[in-house]
């Protein structure tokens, strides 16, 4: 049998790993008769070495696009592998984990040798880690972990069982992961694919988005209400606004438009912001000062109103009061549909169901404006159309002040 060159076998070894392959060495042993005892002393000794074979298994497709997208959202995505160093290396280099210029790669034998405080000094710059044992996922999870980071961790094995449990977020593959991986973590994944969990990640940060809208919107048409029926008796004028008007302000105006916010599509660059600090409150980047400031200037609307009407002698001042408070808070959920992108860009149809929520609130309250057997129980009277115009005018001042809100942040950012 012909001699074998090892150099040039570890030539041709690592060539192949640079290429993206898993590399298995084939050798052979010749017995006269079965080995006794059958150990990995004694039988894998003395091999004859036939040749190398190259399983490429290709990193899929969409795996690309999700790793870019988490790099532009501010997430790192580190890959933890068993694989030839230069294996892994090339296939973080197909996939953009790695960035040739600054990344490093760490071998589980160096990984080992780290004590975890020299070990925290180098993990923020690490993107890839290649020939690690399931249990060594503990130690840079706890690394990751110190230096303040919030770790989202996928496996699949019994033996990440404690890093799964360990991390912010573990993530279990629902097809190829055990049971204990799986009562380990956090969340299963049903299809073991990676852009999976960014879809998860766009859907989660569309999902808060839509929360805050919504506390946003009920907190601020609740403080226009509580400054109109507290700052008009320190005016001089009557209580504005009647239990019933309340009622029906609190079912219909905040209800059907609020729950309507839930079908708010994802607004534009969700996926380029920076991830949100765990600890921050939801009402930061100026979500209190908004709700404050609208519910004056609601407040401010209704009693001009108020005001205005008793002044020049107009009968139904309260029926207008009652009517620019409720269309105030309809202009207000069309105007906070986003942060900062006027509604004019993000178009009216992009959310039907709140249209129709607008549209049938609107109608809802001029029923009970003109429709005779419903004033004597909403105690309305039916306006003159300069009574509508002029309610219809004011009740537009929020929506045009929130836009201005936004057009000054599109233009400071």
């Amino acid at each position: 049998m012909k001699a074998v060159d090892i150099q040039e076998m570890e030539t041709i070894n690592e060539a192949m790993a640079a290429d993206g392959m898993r590399i298995l060495c084939l050798c052979m042993r010749r017995w006269d008769a079965l080995a006794d005892p059958i150990s990995p002393d004694n039988v894998e000794t003395d091999l004859t070495i036939l040749g190398l074979i190259g399983l490429m298994d290709p990193p899929r497709e969409e795996a690309k696009e999700a790793v870019s997208m988490c790099k532009a959202a501010g997430i790192k995505p580190v890959m933890i592998t068993g694989d030839h160093p230069l294996t892994a290396r090339s296939i973080a280099g197909r996939l953009g984990i790695l960035d040739h210029d600054r990344a490093t790669v760490m071998t589980g034998r160096e990984l080992e040798s780290l004590s975890l405080e020299e070990f925290e000094k180098r993990v923020e710059h690490i993107s890839v880690y290649a020939r690690v044992a399931p249990e060594q996922k503990l130690k840079i999870v706890k690394a990751l972990q110190d230096k303040g980071q919030f770790v989202a961790m996928t496996g699949d094995g019994v033996n990440d069982a404690p890093a799964l449990k360990r991390a912010d977020i573990g993530v279990a593959m629902g097809i190829t992961g055990t049971d204990v991986s799986k009562e380990a973590a956090s969340m299963i994944l049903l299809d073991d694919n990676f852009a999976t969990i960014v879809r998860a990640v766009r859907e989660g940060r569309r999902i808060f988005d839509n929360i805050r809208k919504f506390i946003k919107y009920t907190m601020t048409s609740n403080s226009g209400e509580i400054w109109t029926i507290f700052l008009a008796p320190f005016l001089g004028l009557p209580i504005p606004l009647l239990p019933i008007h309340i009622l029906w302000i609190n079912m219909v105006t905040d209800g059907l438009p609020g729950l309507a916010l839930a079908a708010e599509p994802a607004e534009k660059g969700l996926m380029q912001r920076p991830p949100r600090h765990p600890k921050e409150s939801i009402f930061a980047h100026g979500m209190a000062a908004h709700i404050i400031w609208v519910g004056l200037l609601m407040a401010f609307c209704a009693i001009f109103t108020q005001a205005w009407s008793i002044r020049t002698g107009h009968a139904h001042w309260q029926t207008m009061v009652f009517t620019v408070l409720c269309l105030s808070q309809m202009g207000h959920v069309l105007a906070i549909r986003s942060e900062t992108e006027s509604i004019f860009r993000q178009g009216l149809f992009s959310n039907k169901p709140l249209l129709g929520a607008f549209a049938l609130t609107f109608l809802l309250q001029m029923a009970t404006i003109y429709v005779p057997f419903l004033n004597p129980i909403f105690k309305t009277q039916p306006l003159s159309l300069p009574e509508l115009a002029f309610t219809l005018v004011l009740s537009s001042v929020v929506f045009v002040a929130v836009e201005i809100e936004k057009l000054v942040k599109r233009r400071l950012s």
